[in-house]
């Protein structure tokens, strides 16, 4: 019998990989796909935007969120048994689709398809990055090693490599295709320096395909049959060599936040970006209640760009309080976010 195909998702925080299933799944032509989300937070909003697309390849049972730490770092415990219980389905889908948290680091995941569980059953169809090219653009994360080695020498306090760089490397290195997203946001002149910044830290043969708003048809991504699993020397890693589980990711922290009804998205909007760039959060995601409308809002925030847009009605069962999922670099002042984020108007 043929192996499940699987699709291992990767990028940072707001990259778009959410936005990009999303389209997945309009564009799955027939495909009956499951989901493994790996939420870095307490609350599940990329599993839920998911379930809230209203198609019919995107079925309550067929989404399993694994929300007790980096996917990397719970091989063991979470993620092979939920690939157990995907097989062991009468029903098995015809795809699987995998959203890594922005910190996993691939490689580990990769090298869990080699398990006696899995690895007769299951294979790593492909394994895409994708990228925020307007947020790596400005500088955010580094492609160019020289100036990485400057960077290095002219800080006295630093002896080691960014933890965010080193896990763009990773997923970059770990690519089968990269998907360079946001690129409304550039001119041609910036995207095409983009381009050539990255090509050289790929391995022959993988492409970069330009999108916005994550917009890539389901034929693109899926059926590359590169076997992931069994070509992993090819696929550079700062860890090859340590053991599986040494690697750190002290350098983030997440909390929730629960607040009341906003009187209006813009009043949101206006509430939140003070305390971004107050705090130089890095993400903001979660949903929110909204004075007047049974509809809930979606709340998605990048560094200082806040999006949001009402996905459906709220549940009667469901709790209309407003609930958000800060991230950032450890240190943050969760005190001040938690009084900022839940002050100005509320609902009655």
């Amino acid at each position: 019998m043929a192996k499940l195909p699987v699709t291992v998702i990767t990028g940072f925080l707001g990259a778009g990989k959410t936005t990009m299933l999303r389209h997945l799944i309009a564009s799955a032509n027939g495909r009956k796909l499951a989901f493994i989300i790996n939420e870095f937070g307490d609350l599940g909003v990329d599993g839920e935007v998911i379930r809230a697309c209203g198609d019919p390849n995107c079925d309550e049972d067929d989404i399993f969120e694994l929300a007790n730490g980096c996917i990397c770092c719970t091989v063991a415990d979470d993620f092979v048994p939920t690939m157990e219980r995907i097989l062991d389905r009468p029903d098995p889908p015809d795809h699987v689709i995998i959203e890594t948290s922005g910190l996993a680091l691939p490689k580990p995941l990769i090298k869990a398809f080699n398990w006696p569980a899995v690895r007769t059953r299951a294979t790593v169809d492909g394994v895409i990055a994708v990228i925020d090219g307007d947020a790596l653009a400005a500088g955010r994360f580094a492609t160019d090693e020289e100036a990485l080695s400057q960077q290095r020498l002219a800080d006295d306090n630093l002896d080691h490599e960014s933890p965010l760089e080193e896990l763009f490397e990773e997923q970059l290195g770990a690519a089968d295709l990269v998907i360079l997203n946001k690129t409304d946001l550039l001119d041609p002149a910036r995207s095409a320096k983009l381009h050539a910044d990255l090509m050289p830290e790929l391995r022959p043969g993988v492409k970069i395909v330009a999108a916005v708003e994550g917009r890539i048809d389901a034929d693109i991504l899926l059926g590359l049959s590169a076997a992931a699993e069994a070509d992993l020397d090819t696929r550079p890693s700062h860890h090859d060599g340590l053991d599986d589980a040494d690697h750190e990711h002290d350098d983030f922290e997440s909390f929730v936040v629960e607040f009341d009804a906003v009187t209006s998205p813009e009043e949101l909007g206006a509430r939140l970006l003070p305390v971004i760039r107050a705090h130089d959060i890095l993400r903001i995601k979660g949903f929110v209640g909204v004075v007047g409308r049974d509809m809930r809002l979606i709340v998605q925030a990048v560094g200082d760009r806040v999006h949001h847009y009402f996905d459906r009605d709220w549940l009667g069962t469901e709790d209309r309080r407003s609930r958000l999922v800060v991230i950032g670099q450890q240190g943050l002042n969760q005190a001040a976010i938690r009084e900022a984020l839940a002050g100005g108007p509320r609902a009655a």
